[in-house]
This record gives structure tokens, sequence and C-alpha cells, in this order.
């Protein structure tokens, strides 16, 4: 018989009977067999806690379990007397158990078994004893009745609100509320003090808007006391105003209140102490008056606030230091300060500790003439006595025993026997409270016993490691050796180590290792043996395994595994493609020392692992296969289409759960058939409705098909090759399944509320393929999660039911059972769902923020307790909002936002707020249901940032010596702008000049820049400053002045000069957006950005355009870039030579003609000339408004119906050569050389062009350009 699996079991046995023997004691196993036939004292498995407070409406049940041998019997006492439960009807004891139940289903009185309780676990080795259990009925008394006067305080003074609640058991829960049960507001000006009053460290006006009531909360009963309300008449020395104390920056002085020093209200005087208990927790609380409200700090008396352990509560009033320890008794103190002055309070805490433990007293197992000792050793202040009682009797009184020495907290035994078992109780005591703890001396001569079972037989391949257990007990502790093939030599040393918990190791096993060993335990009492076989097993190997080939497609591959393994052993060969188990189809043959694939098809290819395993090892070889595809030419040459569709199919093989499937595979259309596609049809749950079934090798036309019961099938087949996949076949006939049980349970179950007060249960439903039957049906079965809880249920066809009037969020069991009328499926899986969540019930506290940067703050805050969240915790959220910029006269948006702090956290960082701004913020947690009570909202301010962008840079040249510039605030100036700075550089081309800074004042926006070149264009980079530094910046550029006419899209927002900038004729730009404006937080990195929509304005009057361009808000972070009118810097051909001589040229015949014409004038002659009518000037000379160029002056004014050219002259308004009809036809251009490219045409509008051809004719201008 092969044991493999109980191996490490019976080696840990034995092992931990080797550390036992180690240290001279016993260890009983953990063998029920053993544990049954040994005699045990009693030992205590189970009490209820020392106080013990119990709900009047429930019954009472008092715990008590213990375990021994034989199984104890239990009694009682009550208070310190012997508790007859068999009098009392009311009073009955669970079988083989302890514990009492006090039942009141018949009446009677909690309060009348009020008391201490001891229970007494006893059997024929001794007794055993819980610790005194002190029951008390917990109550909730009715508030006194009082009458509560009207309450007259001045403005400003300090006011306590009494609460005196009744005394509880336990005490109640605090809290004051108005009389429309709203909570009162509190923060570090009026709060709640540990001892339930509420305290104002000065009385305001509004706080007699409202009653104040407090209100008692007591836990067992779940009820509340409500006191009668107090209501405040605050004497005031000047009317309330809401708008004078919202204007004015101090609130006190506003209400004409004045402003004291602090004062103590709690605790009083200048000093106090305080003791407390070592473990607990110890809360220091120090409540102060004065104007304004004092701030509270903590110290402690030559040294830090102990770290890790304390929390700051209540408004930092309070200081709670968690699991007390001697170390943090010392002198702390608090001090309360504000603007007026300071004060501080010193308190001493002394701490003291009831006792605890610092060596329990432990079970001890002997054999006879063994020696041992019980210790017991406990630590308190003040120091507690150590009493020794044995069997619940002080040892003082008990018979007399030579072998037992009782040391102080030590009993030591020497030469022990039979007869000496007991239970030893300690009880280590002192004022603050007791120990007791139950340690048996159990002495035992058992001989010795092998744990294993017998006659083991263990294999091992050779050459490995292995090792042969043979566990065993006795008292006293057997000693144990190992003989081989019945041999008198002790096996130890050499290839084998024997262990002291009986295990005998090998190092290599061999050959000659095989044969019989047999393990010998010997005490006093006896010896036993067991026998171990061990076989030595040949390795596996794979003596020639599969090698890389490459093949053509459809031959016949052959992969080789040879294997040599031990023939004793079953030997198992596997094969693996692409390290997946390998689908051994009709193409394929496995054999003894191979696999062979037929037909061989590009999928084919890959990794091919052949594993020879047996039940002790395995191995494995692996090789790559490649496939070689049809080529190219003749692939070309044979066109590929999808398959034909299959045909002729047929059913055979008829059975209860299977049937085979024949069909005539279609043409392949010279693209071989990868696979088949086989799907049914039934026509009970989804008529109509195909659903795969399976899909097979494209070179097989059968199929056995695995069936459901309760199916009415119907089969059909699809091709598919490379291009895709055929048309269906026709259906084959139907074939009817007989019915069944269902085997599966619905998957899926879930268990979630959909309200606070139930369960929605739910699963994904059978199929038709599972259902096996009819009328299928679900069995809904659920319970509270405890396993003493009953199982409700329910029968629903919907795959849906709700369980209502739950708990709110509470675990339950869920089990959901397949049904139809031929049976049940098996016993389904149990989930776990939960119920419906409640919002949750406490805020987060002790909310911190300390400032990164001017856009971002760090929070840290105190998690809420789990009891108080009523659902699955979500999330923390905290909303803030921005309340006010530090700049004055700034309108701010008050929307409240939030940031999400997933998960179970206490710690995030809130980014993208403004800079130099004030914001509030609060902590809510939230659950599935929602957001809980939102905590003390939090103010702080924003540091300053930089300043985004000037709104807008606008560029005005009046003449060619000087460039206007005009710009505007900042839209968001995030702190107080401290200048501007520009820098700017002249260009020509590619060609660029050194950049010039200049500084401006905060509230200068105009500029004027001297021109040192005439000809180049300048590029302008302004920026507002803070005192934080430099903030966006906007790029602008001067027109160039020879495409005044060309109007070009609205200016780019571009970064500074890492981006290259292409001229254009922009004489004014602003920017414009058509969507609403919202607030956008700025960020750290300057930014650029594009308006959504533009406005182009052509203006005639000064032969240039301005494209005008508004903008409301420019996106962080966003960039985009523009076109401009020309994507190639232009070079000046102002300074080339031919265009000088051309120039030259055209001025010799504009002279001649001028000459021409006075001559024909001074005769009588006439040319044409256009009619005033069609005369025309813009309404409103807008040049300077617009930005255009106008080099006129008083001097030299055009004529009404003129306009000034570039080289000064007059020209008619209405000219027909007029330059800016050239610069809007939009057919002439410039090369890249300056060049003109095409003819001077001019687009105009047909009438116009018709009614003037006799003007043109003879327009000197015209005439000009006819002859260039």
């Amino acid at each position: 018989m092969v044991l493999h699996s109980h191996q490490l079991t019976y080696a840990g046995i034995a092992f931990a009977l080797c550390l036992h023997h180690l240290i001279s004691a016993i260890e009983v196993p953990l063998d029920s067999n053993i544990q049954s036939e040994l005699p045990q004292p009693p030992t205590i498995t189970k009490q209820s806690v020392k106080d013990y407070i119990v709900d009047p409406r429930d019954n009472i049940f008092i715990e008590c379990e213990a375990k021994g041998n034989p199984v104890p019997t239990f009694s009682w006492t009550r208070n310190g007397k012997f508790f007859n439960v068999a009098k009392d009807p009311k009073v009955s004891m669970r079988r083989r158990s302890g514990t009492l139940v006090i039942d009141f289903h018949g009446g009677g009185r909690p309060d009348d078994y009020e008391g201490e309780y001891q229970c007494f676990a006893r059997n024929d080795y001794g007794t055993a004893l819980s610790s005194k259990i002190h029951l008390q009925v917990s109550r909730s008394p009715l508030w006194p009745k009082e009458k509560v006067d009207v309450i007259e305080v001045d403005e400003g003074a300090p006011l306590s609100l009494q609460c005196n609640p009744p005394p509880g058991l336990p005490p109640p829960v605090i809290f004051w509320m108005s009389s429309s049960m709203e909570p009162i507001h509190q923060d570090k000006r009026v709060s709640q003090g540990q001892n339930g009053d509420l305290y104002f460290s000065n009385v305001m006006l509004q706080d007699a808007q409202t009653d104040y009531s407090c209100n008692a909360r007591f836990h067992f009963t779940h009820t509340i006391q409500q006191k009668n309300p107090y209501t405040l008449k605050v004497k005031t020395k000047k009317p309330h105003n809401e708008t004078s104390l919202r204007n004015h920056t101090d609130m006190y002085s506003a209400r004409g209140v004045t402003e004291t020093t602090p004062s103590f209200m709690y605790p009083y005087g200048t000093s106090s102490s305080q003791m407390v208990l070592r473990g607990v927790d110890l809360l220091l609380e120090c409540i102060a008056s004065g104007v304004p409200a004092p701030d509270i700090m903590w110290y402690k008396k030559g040294g830090e606030l102990p770290a890790g352990k304390t929390k700051l509560e209540n408004f930092n009033k309070a200081l709670r230091i968690s699991n007390v320890s001697e170390e943090d008794s010392g002198e702390y103190f608090c001090l309360a300060s504000n603007k007026m002055g300071s004060i501080r309070h010193t308190i001493s805490v002394r701490v003291k500790a009831a006792p605890y433990w610092l060596d329990e007293p432990q079970n001890l197992i002997l054999a006879p003439g063994e020696d041992g000792r019980l210790v017991c050793r406990a630590n308190g202040n003040p120091k507690p006595s150590i009493q020794w009682l044995v069997n619940g009797e002080p040892i003082e009184g008990s018979p007399p025993n030579p072998s037992r020495e009782v040391a102080g907290d030590t009993i030591v035994f020497r030469d022990t026997q039979i007869g000496s078992s007991a239970v030893y109780q300690c009880n280590a005591s002192n004022e603050h409270g007791y120990l007791l703890a139950n340690a048996f001396v159990s002495v035992l001569d058992v001989p010795p016993r092998i744990l294993a079972p017998r006659n083991q037989l263990i294999k091992v391949i050779q050459y490995n490691r292995t090792r042969l257990d043979c566990p065993f007990f006795g008292s006293p502790i057997p000693t144990l050796r190992w003989f081989k093939n019945g041999q008198g030599n002790m096996l130890d040393g050499g290839n084998y180590k024997a262990h002291e918990n009986g295990s005998l190791e090998m190092s290599m096993a061999r050959k000659e290792d095989q044969g019989i060993y047999t393990c010998v335990a010997t005490n006093i009492l006896g010896k036993v043996e067991a026998q171990v076989r061990l076989e030595v097993k040949d390795p596996t190997r794979i003596v020639r395994g599969p090698e890389d080939q490459v093949v053509k497609r459809g031959s016949m591959p052959r992969l080789h595994c040879r294997v040599k393994h031990d023939p004793t052993l079953k030997l198992t060969v596997t094969w693996l493609k692409d390290d997946a188990p390998l689908y051994i189809g009709n193409r394929m043959k496995k054999e003894d020392d191979g696999l062979t694939i037929y037909g061989v098809a590009e999928k084919d290819q890959g990794d091919y692992t052949c594993v020879a395993s047996t039940e002790l090892d395995k191995d494995s070889a692996k090789a790559y296969l490649t496939v070689l595809a049809i080529p190219a030419n003749r692939l070309r040459d044979l066109p590929k289409e999808r398959p034909d569709r299959p045909r002729d199919l047929e059913l055979s093989d008829l059975a209860e759960r299977s049937v085979k499937l024949t069909w005539i595979p279609g043409d392949d259309n010279n693209s071989p058939i990868t696979d088949y596609i086989v799907q049914f049809e039934e026509d009970r749950f989804q008529p109509g409705t195909w659903h795969n079934h399976s899909r097979y090798p494209g070179n097989v036309n059968s199929a056995l098909l695995s069936l459901s019961p309760y199916v009415n099938y119907q089969f059909r087949v699809i091709a598919v090759n490379d291009v895709g996949s055929s048309l269906p076949s026709m259906p084959s006939e139907r074939y009817q399944t007989s019915g069944a049980r269902p085997e599966i349970n619905p998957t899926g179950v879930q268990g979630a509320g959909t309200q606070k007060n139930n369960m929605e249960i739910t699963w994904t439903p059978l199929n038709a393929t599972q259902a096996y039957g009819p009328n299928l049906r679900y069995i809904v079965r659920w319970r509270r999660r405890d396993p003493r809880g009953s199982w409700y249920n329910e029968t629903v066809k919907a795959p849906r039911h709700v369980v209502w009037n739950t708990p709110i969020y509470v675990p339950y069991e869920i089990k959901v059972q397949a049904e139809n009328d031929f049976g049940r499926a098996p016993e389904p899986e149990t989930y776990i769902g939960y119920s419906g969540e409640d919002y949750p019930k406490a805020a987060p506290t002790d909310v911190r923020i300390r400032v990164l940067n001017s856009t971002a703050i760090a929070l840290t805050w105190t998690r809420v307790h789990l009891d108080t969240i009523q659902g699955q915790l979500k999330e923390y959220r905290a909303y803030f909002w921005r309340d006010s910029s530090l700049l004055k006269n700034l309108w701010v948006s008050k929307k409240r936002q939030y940031v999400s702090f997933p998960g179970d956290r206490n710690r995030g960082i809130v980014s993208r707020l403004f800079p130099y701004s004030n914001y509030k913020l609060e902590m809510v947690v939230t659950n599935g249901r929602g957001d809980g009570p939102r905590s003390e909202v939090k103010e702080f301010p924003t540091p300053e940032g930089v300043p985004s962008s000037p709104r807008y840079l606008r560029i005005r040249q009046p003449n060619l010596e000087s460039i206007n510039l005009e710009w505007d605030h900042p839209e968001h100036p995030n702190g107080v702008l401290t200048g501007y700075n520009l820098r700017y550089q002249a260009f020509n081309g590619s060609k660029t000049g050194r950049t010039l800074v200049e500084n401006f004042s905060p509230n200068q926006t105009r500029f004027t820049v001297q021109r040192t070149d005439p000809i180049s264009r300048y590029r302008f980079f302004l920026r507002a400053r803070t005192q934080v530094g430099d903030g966006e910046v906007i790029v602008e550029e001067s027109p160039a002045l020879l495409n005044e006419a060309t109007p070009t899209p609205a200016s780019t927002w571009l970064p500074p000069p890492t981006t290259e900038l292409t001229p254009a004729a922009t004489i004014a730009t602003t920017t414009t957006t058509a969507t609403p404006t919202t607030e956008t937080p700025p960020t750290e990195i300057p930014t650029t950005a594009i308006p959504t929509t533009t406005t182009t304005t052509t203006t005639t009057a000064a032969s240039t355009v301005a494209s005008t361009t508004t903008t409301a808000e420019r996106a962080a972070a966003a960039t985009t870039k523009q076109e401009l009118a020309y994507t190639k810097n232009h070079v000046d051909i102002a300074t080339q030579g031919w265009f000088i001589g051309l120039m030259c040229a055209i001025a010799l015949l504009v002279l001649i003609l001028l000459i021409v014409c006075f001559i024909k004038r001074s005769r009588g002659g006439k040319y044409p000339v256009r009619d005033n009518k069609d005369e025309h000037l813009n309404p409103e000379d807008k040049n300077v408004e617009d930005g255009s160029f106008d080099y006129s002056d008083e001097d030299n004014k055009p004529l009404p119906n003129s306009q000034t050219s570039l080289d000064g002259t007059i020209k008619q308004q209405e000219s027909d050569d007029s330059l800016v009809d050239y610069g809007e036809g939009g057919e002439g251009q410039f090369n890249e050389d300056g060049s003109f490219i095409g003819q001077y045409t001019v687009k105009k509008d047909k009438e116009e062009t018709e009614g003037n051809e006799s003007s043109e004719a003879t327009s000197p201008v015209n005439a000009i350009y006819s002859l260039a």
C-alpha cells in the first residue's frame, strides 16, 4: 500500500514530539484515537467576558465550555455560593456544555439574576475554573423632569450648557441637537466636552437663533432620551447686520464685542492630575474661553508627544493617547492662545496597571519519575500578588504532596508519580483587577505507539533524496532506532541520517538501498516496531526525441518520442503544441514511439513537446515544425473563394446522450478546408436560433456529437477555409433526447441590496441545453452568515428574487439550486451576498491641509471606523470651492467641486486650484448608497502664482519711424501684478536682430517702439509678472509692408522662440470665442491656445486689412497651429538691383505720360472720369481705431475723393488700378524671390467692370501698367 499523502503529516507529528522532548515535556498528538484513550484533566476552552452586560429584552447566555477525558461535568457559583441550576425553571444548562441559559419567555425580571458567576469543570483528574463573570443588565433610565429657564448672556461672554445625563449601563452616547432635530454645528468656538456639556468660548448673536437639547443614546435598548431644550437670549450692543459682518475684517469689533484673553472653562485652575490604566486610551481635555476663540496646542514636559499613538480631537481641544504604557506618564500641558494672550494648564498623568502576564502557566504532561515546573509571572502597578489554587481550592488547604514544592510564583514537581494529576490555578491580582489561568499537570505512563500505518511502501527514483517516516508517541518519551532487512546494526551515518523525530533520511537512494526497513520505539513500558518497504525505480528518460523539421504542406511528417522507463511504473506520454495540450484529431496518429501528422497544413506549424511521465518523475523533449506553403506563382494562378456548403447530412448511432453526424463536403474552391463548424437549433427555448456546438478539422466528414437531455436537436454544418466561411448546409432531421434532472446549478449568483432594507438575489439562468427537462425552476435559499442561523427558501422561475426587511449591509449565505420535473440538481455552492447599504454615519476627522504650491494641496485625515460606513467603502471625497480671491474686487465662481480618493486611505492631493485665493474644503466618506455626513469646513489660502498671458496685444504703425503697442491686463492675474516684461527683435526673412528688453509698471498698458530699420518687421513677446515670476507669453508680429492688403487669418498663440513665426499682414489682433467662458484653473507651465472662431474685417480706406480676434478664455496646455497667409519667408525685393532698375524705368515712363497729358489738357482735351455717384468712402474714418496704416498729416491732407499712397501722392478713391484691388483679387501673387507671377488682373463685379470700361481705357495709371 502506497501512502505518499500522509508522509508530511506523520513527519510533522514526529518533529513536534522531538521538540517537546528537548524541553522535557510531552505533547499529546492530535490523533483523535490517542486523545480518546489518554486521560486528560479539564481545560476551559470558552467563557463569557468578565464584565458581561446583557440586553434585558433577550434571554441571557453565560458561556462556559471545556474539554477533557473523561468529559467534564459543570457546576456554577453565584456571588461565591453554589448555584443550584435545577431549582430554577428559567435556568438550564446546555448538553455537554456548561453554558447557562436563562429564559424569560415565560416572564421574569432579568435584574434578579445580576451577580458574579463562576464556572467549575470537573473530571476524575482535576477541576478547572472560569474567570469570575460579573453579570449586569443594561439600563436606560429616563431623564429627570426639570424646568429649564431662558439663559441670558452677553455677547462675547463664555457659556456652558450642562447635560447631566441619567446614569446608564453602559454609559450613553451624548449629542446635542435643536428641537427641530438638526445637529448643532460645532467648531473651535462651540464644541461638546467629554462630560457631555456644550461649551461656548464666546457667545455670538447668531447663537440665539436656535435652541439646544442634550440627547442620550443608549446602546443596548436602542433608545434616545432627550432633555428639555435650553433657550438662549443674547444681549448685544449692536443690532444684527449680515452685510456689515461680511464687509468688516474683524467680526468681533464689528459687533462691538470686547476682545479678551483666554481662560479655561475645563479643567479649572492651572493644574490637575489624571490616573489611567495601562493598555487603555488616555483622553486629556482643555476647553478655553476668550474673544476671539482660542487655539489649543498640546505639549509634554521634557519631551515630545508619544509618536504614533497621539491623535487630536474635538478641534484640538482633546488629546487622545492610545494603548497607554508606563512610558506615557508625566506632565502634559495645553496652551490656549489668541491674539490677546495665552494661558496654559498642566495635567499630571499617572499610569497604573492591572495585572498582565509575563509568563502564563502552561499545561504540563510528565511521565512517572520525571521533574517539571509551573511558572506564573505577572506584572502590574502596584505589583500583583500571586495566589496558587489546586482544583479550585487554595493550595495551602489541599492535601500534602511530597513531590510538589511551592516557591512564590513557581511550583516545582520532582519525581512525579501516577495519581498526581490535577488542575492548578494561578490568580494574579492588585487593586485594579486580576488574572486567572488554569494549567493542568498530567502524569501519564503510556507504552510506545507507532502513529504511521503499518507496512508502508515508499517508491523513489534512483539517485534521488528520500525520507522514511516513523512518527511515534509514548510516556516516557521512547527512543527510536532503524534497522534494514532485520540486521542488528542500527542505521545512522554515511548515506543514512536518523532524526530524533523518527525520520530516516537518505541523501541518495541507490538500487542496493532497496529492502525492508524496521523502526523500533522503546521506553520502560515496552517497545513497538513498524516496517517500511523501499523500492528504488529507474528514471524516466526520452532516448530519442522529436527533431526540428521543415516540411511541405500536405506531406506526412513524423515526430519521434522513444522513452525508456521503469517497467513497474505506468508510463503516460502526452503531446503539447506551443505549450498547450495538443488535440489529437483524425489527421494525427499518436503511437508508442512518436506522432504522425497526415496532410500537414500551415496551422500545424509550431513547437511540439513530448512529455513522458510516471507517478514519480517525468521527462520532456521539444522540436519546431515548419510548414512550407504553396509557391506564390501557383497561388496567383488559382483563384480562391469560400467553400461550397456541405450537403446530405445524416444522423446515425442514435444514443441517449450522443449521435453521429455525417456530411458530404462541398468544393473547397482552390483553398483547402481548414475547419467544420457544427451548429444546432432547438425548438423549445429559442426556436429559430442557431448555436455553435463544436468545431472539427477540415479533413473529416463525420463527428460524434455529445447531447444534452430534453432537447429537440436539429443540426447544420459550415465549412471554413482561409477565404471565409461557406453558407450553412441544409438542416438535418430532428432528434429528441429524453429528459433528466439538471446536472449543474446556475452560475453568477450574486446578492446585493437595491434599497437599504433588501437584498436582490440574481443569477445566470440555465440555457436550453442545461435545463434537461420541463418546468425548469430555481430553489433559492438564504440565511445570515452564521452557522447557527436558519435557512429560508423560495422557489421561483425568473432569475431573480428579492429578500426584504434585511439589516443594513450584513453578509448572507446564498444557494440557488436548479430543479425540473425529473428532480433537482446536485447540492449547489454557497455564495456570499450583502444586503442593502445605508448612508455612512460618520465623517472623516482631523482633516489637515498642507499647501504644496499655488495650485495644489496635500490632505490627510483620520479614517472613519468601518462600523460606521454601513456598506462597502467606496471612496473618500474632498469637496472644495473657491470662496474668494485675495485680490480685491475680483469676482470668483463658488461652484463646488470634488476629488475622489478610492479605497480605505487617509491621504491625497487636490490640484488644479486657482492661485492667490481663499478656499474652503470639507470631507465625506462614500459607500454604494452615497455620501456620509460632512466633516468640519476647513479654510486655506493658496499662494501667488504666475499670471496668464495678457488678454490681447495690439500693434499700430502710424508711420515708418515708430510702432505703437497696446495691451490689456491678464484675465487671471493669479497674484499681485508687479509689472510687464516686453522682449522684441527685428527680423527680415531668416535674419534676426538682437533682442531688446523693456520692463513696465503694472499699470502701464501702452508703449511706442522707435524703428531703427524701416524695412524689417518686428516680433514682440509680452508677459505679465508677479513676485513669483513671469507668466504666460503672448507673441505678435508687426505686419509686412508689402502685403498690407492681403487678408490674413487670426494670429496664433505661440510659445517663445521654439516656434518660428511666418510673416503676415496683421495690423491689429484680438481674440474672440463663441463658446461660453468657464473658469479654468491655471497651470504653472506657460502654454498657448488658439481661439475657436475668428472675425476678419477688410478696410479699404487705408489699403490694409485688420484681422481682429477676441478671446475670453485660453485653454491651458493646448497648442493649436493655424496656417498663415504665406507659409515661406519673403525676400525684401526693395533691396534687389533689378527691382530698383525697373522702378526707375517706370518712373521715366510716368514722367513722359504726365507731360503728354499736360499738353493735351492745355489744348482742351479731356479724359473720362467716374461720376461722383460712383465715388464712395467709408462713413467713418477708423484708421486709428482699427490699427490700419495712415501716413497723412495735418499739413498734407488728401482730397475728399482721394486717398494717400505710400509715396505721398494723392490717388483717386475708386481708381481701377488700386493696389488694394490687386491685393484682394487673389490672382496675382509673389514668387519666393519677390517677383510677380501672372498678369495684373483684378476680379470685380460684372456691373462695375462693364460700367467703367471707358474710364479704364484712358486712365493715366492704367496706361502706365499697360506699357509695363
